[in-house]
């Protein structure tokens, strides 16, 4: 399903984009060189690096377009420019806007390679990677490939060639002038703002500094911004190295361009063509490419390739998997792969716990009591009331967890002292479990079920914090003493220390969320009836917002907070219609409520992934939102 709706809502956005139609051309060729039905037997191109251009585009793994366990980030980044039309005569200054994503693990210290990404035709800056505030799907593909090691660690940077409005792009004629004048703000102000400001492999700005450094640097475009990729080579051709023109629907002056790179080596320069079978740019990219071949600029054995996409239309996902491909091949040389994960589903439960990597809190992963689960690997894991246990989800919580302690990043805090674990020792099997989201953002607390037995939080609360963590939230998993009291008791206590310390932990404070599911919602609704104070906690307000899975609490107060509530019909140990009762009398006390239900789900259904309620989550990021 997931793949569906990328296709289409990134099919619907192209379309726009390019400012055509996405039937085929009518100077697409049947027959020649350069038809489809020829594709074959042209030669994989070899590559600067000696490598070999695949002979296919690769679709992007279906894995991809869901969030990464590591992400990289997205930051704005303004810089002073001049009106395109008047550029060398300095009459109309301009401040001007990119978007610069940043891999995983950026670090000022070591060297990145840079590729700069234009949109096409009714787009901007925003169009490809999204905003910082809200990223597109195609930066999950770019955080996947990266962690996978798909492509070498890089700096992607999106411009525009937009002049003083957003809407000039929606113009075509204007659009083609636009970019024709691109390459003097590209080169003088965008280039020394980016390579200044982040490591790049320029040791200066200067025009020297970033010409002895073009190995290091590409420029592409899908539609319009193809064309501003041949723009870029025809005037750049110092500054970069690789080419990635995407789908170019329109006639330019090839020969011109194509003359950019006499007296060059070609093995200086590689250039990229790709577009699909069903594309009307096909024609034109068709009629391109056999210009390059009768030059000497370019041969498909040393410096450029051509790669057709059979059925691909002038749409989202061909340029998705255009620009995936392509940056998995430049430097592909020097990729360097990410080392193997430390945990599968075949490792062993007790190896995870007794990892040196997380001290003595290891033990607190799994339920301390061993009686209410069973498996021997996190491939088989079972906890007692449980259902949907997802071992990939199980494993990918372990990793990320391993990954943050052993980067020397705190994922676990104890709530209780050193004095008041040695008066109530079974204080020491409590604390809460760190997913970090974005600095200063607002946070939750997830609170795991087990029938105030035992904390089944690999299931019931470890998965939601992540999951929150991934959409910036900054998102705790309690592990407390079993027993309602105790446990309403700790909670408190966990509230209060991320009140008190939360400009160390970076969060805001304002409107939190109390989660949790069975015997973790009940907790959630009692904090949000009664507040941390009446459990001994500090004097703090109650939650902004309690998100409750499967449980039969009925209590209430005119004062609750607003309550999202889900469960399944099939559930024997939560009745649904008990949980409805409760939230319509607070709906009509005037409480925001949202309820749903899940036909046959039983009890313990966690995130609910492969079942009728996946996705619930998001729902209820959106009603917290509205709370704000």
């Amino acid at each position: 399903m997931r793949r569906i709706i990328t296709i289409s809502l990134f099919a619907a956005l192209f379309v726009l984009l390019s400012g055509c139609g996405t039937a085929a051309h009518p100077d697409t060729p049947t027959e020649g060189p350069g038809s489809v039905s020829n594709m074959e037997t042209v030669l994989p191109a070899a590559g600067v690096e000696g490598t070999l251009v695949p002979q296919s585009i690769e679709e992007i793994p279906e894995m991809y377009f869901s969030p990464a366990q590591r992400q990289g980030s997205l930051t704005d980044l303004y810089y002073d420019t001049w009106e395109s039309f008047s550029y060398e005569e300095h009459s109309q200054p301009l401040q001007k806007h990119a978007v610069v994503y940043l891999p995983y693990g950026y670090d000022e210290s070591r060297q990145y390679n840079i590729f700069y990404l234009m949109h096409g035709g009714w787009g901007n800056e925003t169009t490809t990677l999204g905003t910082p505030e809200s990223p597109s799907i195609f930066k999950n593909v770019i955080d996947n490939a990266l962690a996978n090691g798909d492509m070498q660690p890089l700096i992607i940077v999106c411009p525009t060639y937009n002049n003083t409005s957003p809407e000039d792009s929606a113009s075509f004629s204007l659009a083609l002038q636009l970019n024709q004048n691109y390459h003097h703000e590209l080169v003088n102000d965008l280039m020394p703002a980016v390579e200044s400001r982040y490591s790049t492999y320029a040791e200066d700005t200067s025009p020297e500094g970033l010409a002895a450094s073009r190995d290091h640097r590409g420029f592409g475009g899908f539609s319009m911004g193809s064309v501003a990729t041949w723009r870029t080579f025809q005037n750049c051709l110092d500054y970069f190295r690789y080419f990635l023109p995407m789908s170019c629907g329109t006639s330019l002056d090839d020969e011109t361009i194509f003359a950019a790179a006499e007296d060059r080596d070609p093995g200086s320069y590689f250039v990229w063509v790709m577009t699909g079978t069903e594309d009307f740019a096909y024609g034109y990219d068709n009629s391109r490419v056999e210009r390059m071949r009768d030059t000497y600029y370019f041969s498909e054995e040393e410096n450029f390739a051509y790669r057709v996409k059979e059925g691909y239309d002038h749409g989202g996902m061909a340029s998705m998997e255009y620009t995936y491909n392509g940056l998995c091949w430049f430097w592909s040389g020097e990729k360097e792969a990410e080392p193997v994960a430390p945990y599968t589903v075949d490792t062993k439960i007790s190896d995870v716990t007794a990892d040196p990597v997380f001290g003595d809190y290891g033990r607190l992963i799994f339920p301390v009591d061993q009686g209410y689960f069973g498996g021997d690997t996190l491939g088989d894991l079972s906890l007692t009331w449980y259902n949907h246990i997802d071992p990939d989800k199980t494993v990918e919580i372990c990793n990320y967890l391993h990954d943050r302690a052993a980067a020397g990043e705190t994922v676990f805090y104890d709530i209780y002292t050193e004095e008041e674990k040695a008066a109530d020792p079974d204080k020491a099997d409590t604390g809460l479990f760190f997913f970090k989201g974005d600095p200063g953002a607002k946070f939750a607390v997830c609170n795991a079920g087990g029938g105030f037995a035992y904390v089944g939080a690999m299931h019931d609360s470890f998965p939601h914090a992540l999951e929150l963590s991934k959409m910036g939230y900054n998102a705790f998993a309690l592990i407390y003493r079993p027993g309602w009291d105790t446990a309403c008791e700790d909670l408190a206590r966990a509230i209060s220390f991320i009140f008190a310390h939360g400009s160390e932990l970076e969060v805001d404070t304002d409107c939190y969320s109390l989660w949790g599911g069975s015997a973790g919602g009940r907790m959630a609704a009692y904090l949000g009836t009664y507040g941390p104070a009446y459990f001994g906690g500090d004097d703090l307000p109650r939650p902004g917002t309690c998100v409750i899975q499967y449980t039969g609490h009925s209590e209430y107060s005119p004062d609750d907070p607003p309550t999202y509530s889900c469960v399944g019909t099939a559930d024997g140990i939560a009745n649904w219609r008990t949980m409805e009762a409760r939230l319509n009398a607070m709906s009509a006390l005037g409480i925001p409520t949202e309820f749903h239900t899940y036909q046959g789900l039983p009890h313990g259904f966690g995130l609910g992934t492969g079942t009728a309620a996946e996705g619930w989550i998001r729902d209820a990021v959106e009603f917290w939102e509205k709370q704000m």
